[in-house]
């Protein structure tokens, strides 16, 4: 099984968090959204990974740093790390097809703007899947037509008209990697209007055409990070989860002087708290000092000094100086500084 994972996008919506931090790579409930999707793949599929192959942006935004975070992800697979370029944005299918090279074998398509939960079964009687999650509001999304058979005959872009309830969450599963690749070769040829981008979905629709069978498959959790609000819900969402999963969210090296944690938090290595309350619902990184502060419903990033705070729904980024007795500010573009 080969992880395909397209990321080459700057996260506009996200800013000024994305301006320095590629949007997948940001840490929420303390790892990086590509790197909780990748894992969760893995887990879940009943195949070995043997590639996990990346297609990131402008070398000058993705570094080699990332590349080599971005690597270690798929070695602890003890998978193979690829890394493809788009260059230039020119939709889902042009994105994909930056990868051609890894598209042989069984494929999973996965975009890294979200985090699921879920089984992922594969059926091998099957030529693809996609999978959906029942979202009240299909008007706002991408969803799947299904006939009585549960079959996908149709793919719609927010439909005005009720079409189904199963919203498409970016996550694809193809038996054959070579078919959609075939597919989309076809229609890289095909001329376009200026502006009109080259869509994952032509290459599908073409195999439905042809006599291919997909099937819907559904997630149990699917969380958006696409802005700073509902990352901070997913923020809060994860760690939930991760807690009922049992996993371990404190490291055993932080500080806590005169302190209290009340969970779910997420606190990192390195963390010194004096005189403060975390929690419910904080994720702190990794050398972050925190001194006379209550925080909660909160995701701070590394390396940050927060004083004097009351912060409730608040995202930090990294090397952060926030003092809540401030008399001197400094705020980038795209920053916020609100009060409720």
């Amino acid at each position: 099984m080969r992880i395909i994972i397209p990321m080459a996008g700057r996260g506009s919506r996200l800013r000024p968090h994305s301006l320095t931090v590629p949007k997948p790579m940001l840490p929420v409930a303390g790892s990086p959204i590509v790197t909780q999707l990748v894992n969760e793949i893995a887990r879940v599929v009943s195949q070995p990974i043997e590639e996990v192959a990346y297609i990131l942006g402008d070398p000058a935004f993705f570094s080699p740093a990332i590349s080599e975070e971005l690597a270690k992800v798929a070695q602890d697979l003890g998978a193979k790390a690829s890394f493809y370029r788009q260059l230039k944005p020119l939709g889902t299918g042009h994105a994909v097809m930056c990868a051609a090279d890894s598209l042989s074998g069984p494929i999973i398509v996965a975009y890294a703007d979200t985090l699921i939960r879920s089984d992922l079964s594969l059926d091998p009687l099957v030529d693809g899947m996609i999978w959906v999650k029942k979202v009240e509001n299909p008007k706002a999304y991408g969803v799947l037509k299904i006939n009585d058979d549960n079959h996908i005959t149709a793919l719609v872009e927010k439909p005005q008209d009720f079409v189904s309830d199963m919203a498409v969450t970016g996550i694809y599963y193809f038996k054959e990697g070579q078919a959609i690749k075939g597919e989309l070769e076809k229609s890289m040829d095909r001329s376009r209007a200026e502006g009109e981008e080259f869509l994952l979905n032509e290459g599908i629709l073409a195999m439905m055409d042809k006599g291919a069978v997909f099937t819907p498959g559904e997630v149990k959790e699917w969380m958006d990070c696409g802005n700073p609000k509902i990352t901070l819900e997913t923020n809060t969402k994860m760690l939930d989860i991760l807690v009922e999963e049992g996993n371990k969210l404190v490291a055993e090296d932080v500080i806590a002087e005169n302190s209290q944690i009340i969970p779910p938090c997420f606190i990192g290595q390195g963390v010194v708290l004096i005189n403060t309350t975390v929690g419910p619902h904080a994720a702190i990184g990794e050398g972050t000092r925190i001194e006379n502060t209550t925080i909660s419903k909160s995701l701070v990033q590394k390396h940050s000094i927060i004083q004097n705070a009351q912060l409730e729904g608040a995202m930090i980024g990294n090397h952060v100086k926030y003092d809540g007795k401030f008399s001197f500010v400094s705020i980038g573009d795209y920053s916020e500084l609100l009060k409720s």
